[in-house]
């Protein structure tokens, strides 16, 4: 299996150590890596914001997945846009990825404790009372 790996910190190098180590991984990418990460994958120069970029390598090197390790491509829909390309990816949707709400019931169901909370549609964001604004009275 051929896969990317987008990210530079050490938690895309414990993936990156762990994904060279398997017997199903046939070659192994990583964007844009680091020098540790260089130990046990190819590091390209791949910007992570070009997701037109990334699809192409992907199409380009016959990558079988990808593994998104960092926030911001995953906020900006890069799991999307691969699966749109048909290109298995490992991550949350955009819509999931900026949502608490999307780790509350794996959290829960493994009985780990979690803050009370509640989820609620941006419409009723409106009826919230504005933290901006003074009572009468007040300084």
């Amino acid at each position: 299996m051929n896969i990317l790996l987008l990210g530079s910190g050490g938690r895309e190098h414990a993936l990156a150590w762990k994904m060279a180590a398997s017997p199903l991984t046939d070659r192994l990418y990583c964007a844009p890596g680091n020098a540790g990460i260089a130990q046990e994958a190819e590091c390209i120069a791949l910007d992570l914001a070009d997701h037109a970029g990334i699809v192409a390598f992907c199409r380009n090197n016959k990558i079988d997945l990808v593994v998104v390790g960092p926030e911001a491509p995953l906020c900006a829909g890069i799991v999307d846009n691969l699966e749109a390309a048909g290109i298995k990816a490992f991550g949350p949707s955009r819509a999931a990825s900026s949502s608490p709400s999307f780790l509350r019931p794996g959290v829960v169901m493994l009985s780990a404790r979690f803050a009370p909370s509640r989820s609620i549609s941006s419409g009723a964001l409106t009826k919230l009372p504005n933290p901006n604004t003074t009572r009468d009275g007040d300084a």
